[in-house]
């Protein structure tokens, strides 16, 4: 099964369009006559439109894709197609002067604006919302372990360590994590099952694989210990004397 994601190679029928089932060698796709679905750019006085003869010496119908596996390959094949340009247009072929381009896979996607301005400001907001969400966080550990410095201050006055102590609240901090990373899965997962409920063609798409479960438990507990941190040492301040002798 090939199902690449977006329809990277044939922008023309569809960004999430599904993949062809079967290819034909280009030669036998001529030979029979086949129709064609996608654009063509023609140029020259008389090179004609939608309906030229194709192929044509000023038409062009069809897109090259190579792998390069390293820049000393990038660089070479760039040259070729200089050169190519370079040549065609002395012989007449092409009017002007070579504007060789050759974008990544990455790059050619977001010159098409594949990913639509609006997801990465939604992206934008969902890190802004987890920032607010980890400052509230920061304010509601601070009172928690502050509430609790009477505690702290016995467990200190019998021998615990200010390590001791700071390595216990920050177990706690990412016991919360975990907890509010699976009230967030869970979350995620039901709105994940109404994206795939619409119409568009990209519905599908919206799944959670296991490198992003594992990433969603990962950030939440990783956010929640840096949530943790400054609490923690704060409460680890605390002198024992103060809170033995206020009790």
């Amino acid at each position: 099964d090939w199902r690449p994601a977006p329809h990277f190679y044939d922008l023309n029928v569809g960004v999430y369009a599904p993949a062809e089932e079967v290819f034909l060698p280009l030669e036998t796709a001529l030979e029979l006559g086949l129709s064609r679905n996608g654009s063509n750019d023609c140029w020259a006085n008389g090179a004609g439109g939608l309906g030229a003869t194709l192929p044509s010496d000023t038409c062009v119908w069809l897109q090259f894709w190579v792998q390069l596996d390293s820049r000393a390959k990038v660089a070479a094949y760039r040259d070729f197609l200089v050169h190519y340009s370079q040549e065609q247009k002395g012989l007449g072929r092409f009017q002007r002067a070579p504007n060789v381009r050759l974008p990544s896979l990455m790059q050619w996607l977001d010159y098409n604006q594949v990913v639509p301005d609006d997801v990465r400001l939604q992206t934008g907001l969902a890190f802004g919302f987890l920032l607010v969400c980890l400052v509230n966080t920061v304010g509601l550990m601070l009172a928690k372990f502050m509430r609790r410095a009477g505690e702290l201050g016995v467990r200190r006055a019998l021998g615990a360590s200010r390590r001791a102590v700071f390595e216990q609240l920050l177990v706690e901090s990412a016991m919360i994590g975990l907890v509010g990373g699976i009230g967030g899965l869970l979350l995620a997962l039901l709105g994940l099952w109404v994206v795939r409920q619409r119409a568009e063609n990209y519905a599908a798409l919206a799944q959670l694989d296991p490198p992003m479960l594992l990433a969603t438990f990962l950030l939440a507990v990783g956010a929640t210990l840096v949530a943790g941190l400054l609490p923690a040492w704060r409460a680890c301040q605390v002198a024992p004397a103060l809170q033995l002798k206020s009790n």
